[in-house]
């Protein structure tokens, strides 16, 4: 389960010592989902973003590996992303311990100005996030991992089978005998077309693997990709998938994933099977949401989806498992 904001906010003001910051440093909440995200706005070193994440989630290696990941990409500039902010000792990390002793980790990032992409220019924004795409891919192919780098593998099952990360797509919310029957039927056949694709170097690898609108910001014709705190192993074709997260239902979709397509080959191939499959790797994802809603069911995110997303997508499913059965 998630922590409370409260409960976040805790933590998050234990950890502020650690960074020697201004006594007059002063915390704002920015988001709850997997972890707790608050703006930091100090008199003297100005605004930063401080990461508290949630208990179980990663290890202190898992979250080192993402901060080495990071480095690597902004010192040679595969992607506009935020700095981490180091603690005043150097640590990347901090342990941030309430007086009962209960801990959280902490990470500082630099703060980047932008917004989210608006639906104006969804369509441009999506031709420079899929050669931002193509980048990161092909760095993920040739760097070498520093020793001890681990982070979790988004395959079939720890996605959406049996060791699923977010829990089961059958504990979703709104889920019942009917559509236990669609999303089961849908889940059948993403596995077999899954197992068919398969998971050889040249089409599964390090993603960022959580490239929705919300982590990124747009700033005039920069697009900045920030959170890649579920990183990981997965398809590479998975980040266009998460890239259209919450709204692949929308009918403007379809002109993403194109504007997508043609960003992507600017830079690299993606051959028509490739192609061919990314309407596979975004029903993945959209299985994957139910799964998420069901075990983040207190978060702003979920409660605001509710059991129509779990509606909403059973029509996808019908609409997917027409055209591939």
């Amino acid at each position: 389960m998630t922590d409370s904001a409260e409960t976040f906010a805790a933590f998050a003001q234990a950890a502020l010592p650690a960074y020697g910051l201004h006594p007059e440093a002063r915390l704002s909440l920015l988001n709850v989902s997997e972890n707790g995200t608050f703006a930091i706005d100090d008199p003297d070193a100005g605004r930063s973003v401080l990461r508290v994440h949630r208990s179980g989630y990663h290890s202190v290696e898992a979250i080192r590996s993402e901060l080495a990941w990071i480095d690597a990409l902004r010192a040679e500039h595969v992607v506009s992303t935020p700095a981490y902010l180091p603690a005043a000792d150097g640590s990347p990390v901090v342990t941030a311990r309430l007086p009962d002793g209960t801990t959280r980790q902490v990470v500082r990032f630099a703060w980047v100005d932008g917004s989210e992409p608006h639906a104006a220019r969804l369509a441009s924004d999506f031709v420079q996030l899929g050669a931002i795409s193509a980048r990161l891919h092909a760095h993920a192919r040739t760097w070498r991992r520093p020793p001890g780098f681990t982070r979790f593998v988004w395959d079939y099952d720890t996605s959406i089978g049996p060791a699923g990360h977010w829990g089961r797509w059958q504990d979703g919310l709104g889920v019942g005998a009917e559509e236990l029957a669609v999303l089961g039927r849908l889940d059948a056949v993403l596995r077999q077309r899954l197992a068919a694709y398969g998971t050889g170097p040249e089409r599964f690898g390090l993603v960022h693997a959580d490239m929705r609108l919300a982590n990124l910001l747009v700033a005039g014709d920069q697009v900045h990709v920030i959170d890649f705190d579920d990183c990981g192993f997965s398809w590479y074709l998975y980040d266009l998938a998460s890239s259209v997260s919450f709204i692949e239902h929308e009918p403007y979709i379809p002109e993403l994933i194109d504007a997508w397509v043609r960003g992507y080959r600017s830079l690299a191939d993606l051959s028509p099977a490739d192609e061919a499959e990314l309407p596979t790797f975004v029903m993945l994802r959209r299985l994957l949401l139910v799964a998420w809603i069901g075990s983040h069911a207190a978060t702003q995110t979920a409660q605001e989806m509710g059991p129509e997303f779990t509606t909403t997508s059973c029509h996808l499913a019908e609409q997917y498992l027409s055209d591939h059965i």
